[in-house]
C-alpha cells in the first residue's frame, strides 16, 4: 500500500517490523496461547458490538419494566452509543500506556460488571448510567481486537484473521435485534444483559491468562491531555446525541438540538485545535496522511451506513406492513447472517488472490444491486420476495469488509496501529449514526411527500374513490359495530398511510443504493494495496 508520501511507481509498501518484545514473530507466528486470547478477544468483540442493536427490539418491554415514556426508554441505546463513541478513539492512546492485552482486560471486566448493574436496574436513570458506562468500557474490546490482529498475524494468516473479523464486525449488528427480541420473548428483557455475563467472565479469564504481545507505557497516563480529552467527549458526545434525536425532534427547530449543535462546533473547532498542536495529543491524526488509510476510513464509514441502516430500515418495514413481531422478523433477517457466514471463506479466499480494489468495487456494486432490488419492494413482500437481496446483501457485506480492513490498516507502521484502529472504528460507529439520522429525515419527508400525493387522488369526491368506499361500506354493513361508513373511511384512510410508507421505504433504499454506487465508483482513485495474505516485503 502506498502512502501519500510515496512515489506512485512502486505500488506497495511492506509493513513496518513490529518493535523488539512486542507482536508475534513473522517466521513463527504466535502462540497457542496468544491465539488463545486472540480468539477470546474476539468474542468480547462480538458482545460489544452485540449490544450496540440487543435492545432496539425490546424498547417497549424495557419501557414498561422500567416506567418510561417512548421519548425517554430511547435513551437506553442512545447514551451506550454515546459513551462508546467516546472511547473507541481514546482506545488508541489507553492501549499504549497500559497495552492491547491490558486495556482489553479492563474493558471485558467492566463491560461483564455493568452488563450485571443493567440487568439489576429498577429506574430509567439508573438504567442510563450503567448503559453509558457499559458501552465506554466496552468500546475499547472492539479496536484492540483490530490492532491486536495486526500486530500477531503476519501473511497468510492475516487473511484468514481478516475474515474472522469481518465476520464479527458485520455479523452481530446484524442478528443484535433477533437475539433481543428473543431472549426478551422467551425469558425477561433482564436477559438482554445476563446474556453478556457467563461469556464476560470466560473472556476476561482467558485473555488474563494469555502472554502479553505487547507493552505499555505507563508514563502516558501521567501526560494525559486532560483538555483534549474534555473537548473530545464534548465534541463526539454532543454530535452523537445530534443526529440521533435531530430527526425525531424536526431538527434545528427544537431549541436543545441547536444549542447542542453550536456546543459540537464550538467543541470539535477546540478539539481539532488542540490535537494538532499539542505535543501529546489523546487522539494522533496522523494516521489520516496515509492515503489509503483515509479513504479506508471513508470506505468504513460508508460501510456504517449500509449496515446499521439496513438493519434498521428492513425490520422497520417487517414491523410497521407485515406486522411481523421480533421473533418473525429475525427468521426473515436471518439469511443475511447465513450469507455471511458461508460467504466468508470465499471472500478470504478471493482477498488473497485478487486486487483488493477489484473486490471491493464487487461488493459495493452489489450491495448497491442488492439494495436497488428492494427499492422495488411493496406491501406484499416478505420472506420469499426478500430471500434474494438478503443472500446478495450477506455476500456484498463480506466482499467489502476483508478489503476495507486491509487498505485502511494492512501496511500502517506498528507505532501507529493501535491509534489508527480507534480511528478506522470511530468512523464505522460515525458512518452508522449519521446513516441513521439521513434515514429518518428522509422517511419523514418523502413519507409527507408521498401521503400528500396519494390523499390528492384518494379524495372522496372523485367517483372511482367514492365507489370504492361504498363497495367498503356494504362489506362492513352489519360486520362492525357502529357506523359502517365511517370504518370504510378509515380503512380507506390507513390503505392510503400504507401505500405512503411503502412507497417511502423503497425511495430509502433507493437512496443506500446509489451511495453505495458511489463508493464503489471511488475504488478507482485507491492506490494498489498489497494483498491481505501478501508476505511482508512481498511487491506486485
Amino acid at each position: 500500500m502506498s502512502t501519500s508520501s510515496g512515489t506512485t511507481t512502486s505500488p506497495a509498501v511492506t509493513t513496518a517490523p513490529p518493535a523488539a518484545g512486542g507482536g508475534a514473530d513473522a517466521a513463527s507466528g504466535p502462540s497457542r496461547g496468544e491465539i488463545a486470547g486472540f480468539i477470546a478477544m474476539v468474542f468480547g468483540m462480538f458482545m460489544a458490538i452485540l449490544d450496540i442493536q440487543i435492545v432496539s427490539s425490546s424498547l417497549s418491554e424495557l419501557q414498561a419494566g422500567l416506567a418510561a415514556s417512548p421519548d425517554e426508554v430511547s435513551w437506553i441505546q442512545t447514551s451506550y452509543l454515546i459513551a462508546e463513541v467516546v472511547m473507541i478513539p481514546l482506545s488508541g492512546y489507553l492501549s499504549r500506556a497500559l497495552s492491547t492485552r491490558g486495556l482489553f482486560l479492563i474493558s471485558a471486566a467492566g463491560f461483564t460488571l455493568m452488563s450485571v448493574a443493567c440487568a439489576t436496574a429498577t429506574s430509567l436513570n439508573e438504567m442510563i448510567v450503567w448503559r453509558a458506562l457499559q458501552g465506554f468500557l466496552g468500546g475499547a474490546m472492539i479496536p484492540t481486537v483490530f490492532a491486536a490482529a495486526f500486530q500477531l498475524f503476519r501473511g497468510n494468516r492475516r487473511g484468514g484473521v481478516s475474515v474472522v473479523i469481518g465476520l464479527v464486525a458485520t455479523l452481530a449488528p446484524t442478528i443484535g435485534p433477533t437475539l433481543g427480541g428473543w431472549l426478551t420473548e422467551v425469558f425477561s428483557w433482564h436477559w438482554l444483559f445476563l446474556v453478556n455475563v457467563v461469556p464476560g467472565i470466560l473472556v476476561t479469564l482467558v485473555v488474563w491468562r494469555a502472554p502479553a504481545f505487547d507493552t505499555g507505557d505507563r508514563s502516558l497516563l501521567r501526560r494525559l491531555d486532560l483538555a483534549g480529552l474534555m473537548l473530545m467527549a464534548v465534541f463526539l458526545g454532543t454530535m452523537e446525541y445530534v443526529v440521533e434525536e435531530g430527526p425525531r425532534d424536526d431538527w434545528f427547530d427544537d431549541r436543545t438540538i441547536a444549542v447542542l449543535f453550536v456546543i459540537m462546533v464550538v467543541a470539535g473547532i477546540g478539539f481539532f485545535w488542540r490535537v494538532l498542536s499539542h505535543h501529546n495529543p489523546i487522539v494522533d491524526l496522523k494516521a489520516f496522511r496515509d492515503r489509503n488509510f483515509a479513504t479506508g476510513c471513508m470506505f468504513s464509514f460508508v460501510i456504517g451506513v449500509g449496515l446499521y441502516g439496513l438493519v434498521y430500515v428492513l425490520p422497520l418495514y417487517l414491523a410497521r406492513i407485515r406486522d411481523l413481531n421480533a421473533m418473525q422478523i429475525g427468521e426473515v433477517l436471518f439469511v443475511t447472517g447465513l450469507a455471511q457466514f458461508c460467504s466468508a471463506p470465499i471472500a478470504g479466499m478471493l482477498s488473497r488472490k485478487m486486487d483488493q480494489r477489484v473486490m471491493l468495487a464487487i461488493g459495493f456494486t452489489t450491495l448497491a444491486g442488492s439494495t436497488w432490488w428492494m427499492s422495488h419492494i411493496t406491501a406484499d413482500w416478505e420472506f420469499d420476495q426478500l430471500l434474494v437481496p438478503q443472500i446478495l446483501r450477506g455476500m456484498s457485506l463480506m466482499f467489502c469488509m476483508l478489503p476495507i480492513n486491509q487498505i485502511a490498516l494492512g501496511t500502517l507502521p506498528m507505532d501507529m496501529l493501535k491509534n489508527a484502529s480507534g480511528l478506522y472504528n470511530l468512523m464505522r460507529n460515525l458512518g452508522g449514526a449519521v446513516g441513521l439520522a439521513g434515514i429518518n429525515t428522509l422517511m419523514i419527508d418523502r413519507n409527507a411527500v408521498h401521503l400528500g400525493r396519494i390523499a390528492d387522488s384518494a379524495n372522496p369526491a372523485r367517483p372511482e374513490v367514492q365507489a370504492a368506499l361504498d363497495g367498503l361500506t356494504q362489506r362492513f354493513d352489519g360486520q362492525v359495530a357502529g357506523d359502517a361508513s365511517l370504518a370504510a373511511l378509515k380503512t380507506l384512510m390507513g390503505m392510503v398511510q400504507q401505500q405512503a410508507t411503502v412507497m417511502t421505504f423503497g425511495d430509502v433504499f433507493l437512496v443506500l443504493a446509489a451511495i453505495f454506487i458511489g463508493a464503489a465508483m471511488l475504488t478507482t482513485t485507491l492506490r494498489r494495496p498489497a494483498m491481505a495474505g501478501a508476505p511482508a516485503g512481498g511487491g506486485h
